[in-house]
């Protein structure tokens, strides 16, 4: 069963306007959740604010939104100050600009979700939006207000539907000159990359959702399950050994021995 939207509003596009619902399009729902608990009583562990010289806890309606402008000095700001530089609305996504689909690199991308018409009479307004789009090969971008924040989002057709990821800031991705302009031109050689490439061939497949599984929550399951019902916690896993730090490795050598071991495990 589809997951109900978190999200009801309108999708805008100049005077052509439509209403949508969204919900995220991945979900932590499954992953394991531990809680803090007092070793000694058996507990739950309550976190709150202390104030950091006093060592006494902050009332609620005594927290405020500090900028630090120098060593413990700060800006403060209220509630309605923040709230004054926010949208006006918060239930409109107004697309304001196309870019085209190709030219926004997957590092801003930020969270997925699905948007879809919320009524019957809106569809055709939601379709011709996501058909224009997917045939001019362009995305939409707007801003919106998710997570308490406002986002920059970009909108994607797909399928039917339309997939819309909200946008890391400017100032949360780094340059990549800063860390791959010190890695050396040289050309590399034509024997290893050819030896390279006959092992990407050897181990390429379709992409299949499994090969994403977490091996380690489903540990942590056999645990809790043994933990239940009365059996000894299992023997703790020994990590393998580095190879020395010593040894010259012949990448040539390496190669050969890896693409040996795939066509026999092929054979197999």
């Amino acid at each position: 069963m589809a997951p109900r939207s978190f999200w009801k509003g309108y999708l805008k596009l100049s005077l052509v306007t439509c209403p949508v619902s969204m919900m995220p399009a991945t979900s932590e729902g499954e992953k394991l959740r531990f809680h803090t608990l007092n070793a000694r009583t058996g507990n739950r562990v309550v976190s709150q604010y202390v104030d950091a010289g006093t060592g006494k806890p902050v009332a609620e309606d005594d927290e405020v939104k500090g900028y630090p402008k120098g060593e413990d000095e700060y800006v403060l700001l209220e509630d309605d100050e923040i709230d004054s530089v926010a949208l006006e609305s918060t239930r409109t996504i107004d697309i304001d600009m196309f870019v085209p689909a190709d030219s926004i690199g997957w590092l801003w991308y930020d969270k997925p979700h699905y948007l879809v018409p919320d009524d019957p009479i809106g569809e055709e307004a939601f379709g011709v939006i996501r058909d224009a789009m997917g045939s001019t090969g362009t995305v939409g971008i707007s801003r919106l207000v998710l997570y308490r924040r406002e986002r920059a989002v970009m909108l994607e057709p797909r399928d039917k539907g339309i997939v819309l990821w909200t946008l890391r800031y400017g100032d949360e991705v780094r340059p990549e000159a800063d860390y791959f302009s010190q890695i050396g031109e040289e050309p590399v050689d034509a024997g290893l990359m050819k030896l390279v490439t006959r092992l990407i061939d050897e181990r390429s497949m379709k992409w299949d959702p499994a090969m994403v599984a977490d091996p380690v929550q489903d540990k942590l399951l056999d645990i809790i399950s043994a933990k239940t019902r009365g059996r000894k916690r299992a023997a703790k896993a020994q990590p393998d050994k580095p190879a020395a730090s010593g040894n010259v490795v012949n990448i040539m050598d390496a190669l050969k021995k890896s693409i040996a071991s795939e066509s026999k495990a092929k054979r197999r």
